[in-house]
């Protein structure tokens, strides 16, 4: 226990490889290094409580964003609309399996995992990490977390499908509805969620 407390309260910077001992913050403080000023460290604005409350908003807003059209284009009197999964199948069918099956992973497969990621985090420490089981299984989801949040690029496809609508808009009518609003939220909360979660502070709840 005596070794696990000194690794935990010792810190490298990322630019010196100075030792910094760590101390407690009062909130919105960051810890910076005392001879090159990198930021070291901070405190989460969220509480695990408000993390939580964020990951369930996410949640909720993952399945809208998913069902509900993106995009709806009136043209010559026909109407077409498209989901975020119909954009995916689309490319695929004209060819590109490769650029497919990346808007599926990045907008739609790597989200849902990684906020289902994240929600099973936040109850395991809420529960207390106290049997055997629960310790090994958030170990696990900690060492997947990285590669979870690489797989995510919800920024890009809402990029894409503004661009899309831009330069759509001078010879068909444009209309965004509740998916399109849907997604926009899901991207936001997703964002706000990924700033305040730490994964060092995350994995000092095995030390508790």
């Amino acid at each position: 226990m005596q070794d696990d407390d000194i690794d935990n309260s010792v810190t490298l910077c990322r630019a010196c490889d100075l030792a910094v001992r760590r101390r407690a913050l009062p909130s919105n403080v960051r810890a910076l290094c005392p001879r090159c000023h990198t930021a070291l460290y901070d405190t989460p604005y969220c509480s695990i409580n408000g993390m939580l409350a964020l990951c369930i908003s996410a949640l909720a807003l993952f399945i809208p964003a998913n069902v509900f059209p993106v995009l709806e284009l009136h043209f010559l009197g026909s109407v077409r609309t498209a989901t975020v999964f119909d954009g995916a199948m689309a490319v695929m069918d004209l060819g590109y399996w490769i650029v497919g099956i990346a808007v599926l992973v990045a907008a739609v497969l790597g989200p849902g995992i990684l906020l289902l990621s994240i929600f099973a985090q936040l109850l395991l420490v809420k529960s207390g990490l106290t049997t055997s089981w629960q310790r090994s299984l958030y170990t696990r989801l900690l060492k997947q977390q990285g590669l979870l949040s690489q797989l995510t690029m919800l920024e890009i496809y809402v990029i894409s499908f503004l661009v899309s609508a831009f330069q759509l808009s001078d010879f068909s009518d444009i209309y965004f509805g509740v998916g399109t609003f849907s997604f926009t939220m899901l991207f936001l909360v997703t964002l706000f969620l990924q700033r305040e979660y730490s994964i060092e502070h995350m994995w000092s709840y095995l030390n508790d």
